[in-house]
C-alpha cells in the first residue's frame, strides 16, 4: 500500500477515536449540541422536506436497492466491490454500534427511527456506495461533462444525507463524522483491492 494511502488512512482513524472520545468523555454534549443547534435555527418547511427527501437516499433499503440495479447493468469486477462495499457497511456498522450503544437524540424528530446512534449507518453506507461510486465516475466516465455532473450529484448526496441526519434529529454530528472515517477508510482499501486485481489481471 501506499505511504500517503496509509498516511490518510490513519487521519481518518484518528478522527474516528476523537469521535468517540466525544461519546464516552464529553457528557454535556457540548460538540454535538452546538452543531446541531445551529442547524435547526435552519429549520422551516422547504428544508424539512428536502432533508426527508435526502436522507431517503441514505437508507439502507434504498441503498440497497441501487446495488442491486448497478449489478444487474453492469455484472462485472466493480459490481462485487460495490457489494462487498455495501455489506461491509451494514455489518461493521452494526458491530460498533452494539458494543458502544449510544441512545440517539432525546430532541424533536423529524422521522421514526430505533436502534443505537454511533456511528451513523446512514452516513458510513452512503460513503461507502455513493463513494466509491464517485470513485468509478472519476476513473471510468470518459466524457467529461458527465464525470463532472456524476461526481456533483454523488459529493451532494454523501454530504447531504450527512448533514440531513442531524437537521432531521436521530444523530449526533459526532455519530455523522465517525461514519465518514471509517467509510472513509473502507473506499482506500477497496480501491487497493481494485488494484491488485488489475496487476494480477495483467
Amino acid at each position: 500500500m501506499k505511504k500517503k494511502y496509509l498516511i490518510i488512512i490513519s487521519i481518518l482513524l484518528l478522527i474516528f477515536l476523537s469521535m468517540l472520545g466525544v461519546v464516552l468523555f464529553d457528557k454535556n454534549l457540548v460538540f454535538d449540541s452546538s452543531i446541531y443547534e445551529f442547524l435547526i435555527g435552519f429549520r422551516c418547511s422547504f428544508l424539512d422536506i428536502l432533508f426527508k427527501t435526502i436522507t431517503w437516499f441514505g437508507n439502507p433499503i434504498t441503498i440497497i436497492g441501487l446495488v442491486v440495479i448497478f449489478i444487474v447493468i453492469f455484472r462485472n469486477k466493480d459490481s462485487l466491490l460495490l457489494t462487498i462495499s455495501a455489506l461491509d457497511s451494514v455489518i461493521l456498522n452494526s458491530i460498533i454500534k452494539h458494543v458502544v450503544k449510544r441512545d440517539r437524540p432525546n430532541i424533536l424528530r423529524l422521522v421514526s427511527e430505533s436502534g443505537y446512534s454511533f456511528p451513523s449507518g446512514h452516513a458510513m453506507i452512503s460513503v461507502c456506495v455513493y463513494g466509491f461510486l464517485f470513485y468509478l465516475a472519476m476513473v471510468r466516465i470518459k466524457n467529461k461533462y458527465l464525470r463532472w455532473v456524476s461526481c456533483l450529484i454523488l459529493g451532494f448526496l454523501i454530504f447531504g444525507i450527512g448533514i440531513s441526519r442531524v437537521y432531521v434529529g436521530v444523530h449526533y454530528a459526532s455519530d455523522i463524522i465517525a461514519g465518514y472515517a471509517l467509510a472513509g477508510i473502507e473506499i482506500i482499501l477497496l480501491i487497493q483491492c481494485e488494484d491488485l486485481i488489475k496487476l494480477r489481471g495483467k
